[in-house]
């Protein structure tokens, strides 16, 4: 009798460990998914508020003579939280250029709801980041096109 109890301790601590086993490595299957899932869903948001809005940059005939070329450039709030009405520009500068630029927002619909001015200068070669800060009450919308005159 005592041999029929220990046969059956023993199997079922085996069943018992084998089921451990299973359901470790179900969990450890499991969060691999959750973790892959997890970092292509943070990729996917990353990639969503790409920050550039899909807007487009549009500079004049006369700055593109001047040797003026844009980089990458991102769309943020203002210092102060205001939403979505200042853009970071990456400028190229193949011609030397100091002078002032006038920058408007305008809608899909090419509707201005923006104005703002900077001063740019650059030796051939240079290449830096500028800050054109709009009014508080623009808003840079999907779409929008940054006209640079």
């Amino acid at each position: 009798m005592n041999k029929l109890i220990f046969i059956l301790v023993i199997s079922l601590f085996f069943s018992c460990n084998q089921v451990k086993e299973t359901a470790k490595a179900t969990i450890n299957k499991s969060g691999e998914v959750v973790g892959k899932t997890a970092t292509e869903f943070v990729e996917g948001v990353t990639e969503g508020v790409d920050r550039t809005l899909d807007c487009k940059i549009d500079l004049s005939k006369n700055l593109i003579d001047s040797g003026l070329k844009t980089g990458k450039f991102t769309i943020e709030n203002d210092a102060d939280g205001n939403q979505n009405n200042k853009m970071v520009v990456y400028l190229i500068f193949d011609k030397e250029i100091n002078r002032e630029l006038y920058v408007k927002v305008l809608d899909k619909k090419g509707v201005e709801s923006g104005r703002s001015k900077i001063n740019i200068e650059g030796k051939i070669g240079d290449a830096k980041y500028y800050d054109v800060v709009f009014d508080k009450r623009t808003n840079i919308e999907t779409k929008s096109i940054l006209k640079f005159e």
